[in-house]
């Protein structure tokens, strides 16, 4: 998605296409799709875990969140494999709604084991329920980590990026100016926090 002038450096009418803004008065600009894979990947496996929880823990049939997953995911799969042009406030609007159904689906299935804790006398099965309500949970918040970090993906990846939300050990003192966060380090992020309950190597600003 990054376009350069000749010397390399992207000027700034280019910078606020990129950023679905354009030109002053042209109103918001479409960009080419970047893929995201991990990320989409990410969601995906939050899908299946979930469709891996008791019926009396998950919300409706196990696989619906696989399936309002699909429904999001395909057409931005689509505008990739077509090399289609897509507003960024769609795909960043798109993305919040999905992650907030996601969020709303493992809130419920939280309530639905604490709920069930009185009556469940299997020790294996709520090891197997926590397990896998933990594994979306790390995963959950990964994916709110890398959307809303320094305004989206996209921004990140920007020469004039500022940080904002996170600071990791790599962009401590200046180390690597060039250096931008992906969905795996947000990744590490989610699952030290929900395991140490505290900031560790990346201090949130």
């Amino acid at each position: 998605m990054r376009t350069t002038n000749q010397n390399g450096a992207g000027n700034s009418d280019e910078h606020e296409q990129e950023l679905g803004t354009g030109p002053q008065g042209a109103g918001p600009q479409k960009v080419q799709v970047t893929p995201h894979w991990n990320a989409i990947g990410g969601l995906v496996a939050i899908g299946v875990l979930y469709a891996l929880l008791p019926d009396k823990i998950s919300s409706g049939p196990r696989g619906l969140l696989l399936v309002i997953e699909g429904v999001f995911i395909l057409p931005f799969v689509i505008a990739v494999l077509t090399r289609r042009s897509v507003s960024p406030v769609t795909l960043r609007v798109g993305s919040m709604i999905l992650l907030g159904i996601v969020t709303a689906a493992l809130g419920i299935g939280i309530v639905h084991m604490i709920l069930t804790l009185k009556k469940e006398l299997n020790g294996f099965q709520l090891l197997y329920t926590g397990l896998l309500l933990y594994g979306c949970n790390i995963l959950m918040f990964a994916l709110w980590y890398w959307e809303i970090d320094g305004g989206g993906p996209e921004r990140r990846q920007q020469p004039a990026h500022q940080l904002s939300d996170f600071l990791f050990p790599q962009q401590m003192g200046g180390i690597d100016e060039n250096w931008a966060p992906h969905f795996f380090d947000y990744l590490y992020v989610a699952f030290t926090g929900a395991t140490a309950y505290s900031p560790t190597d990346t201090m949130p600003l």
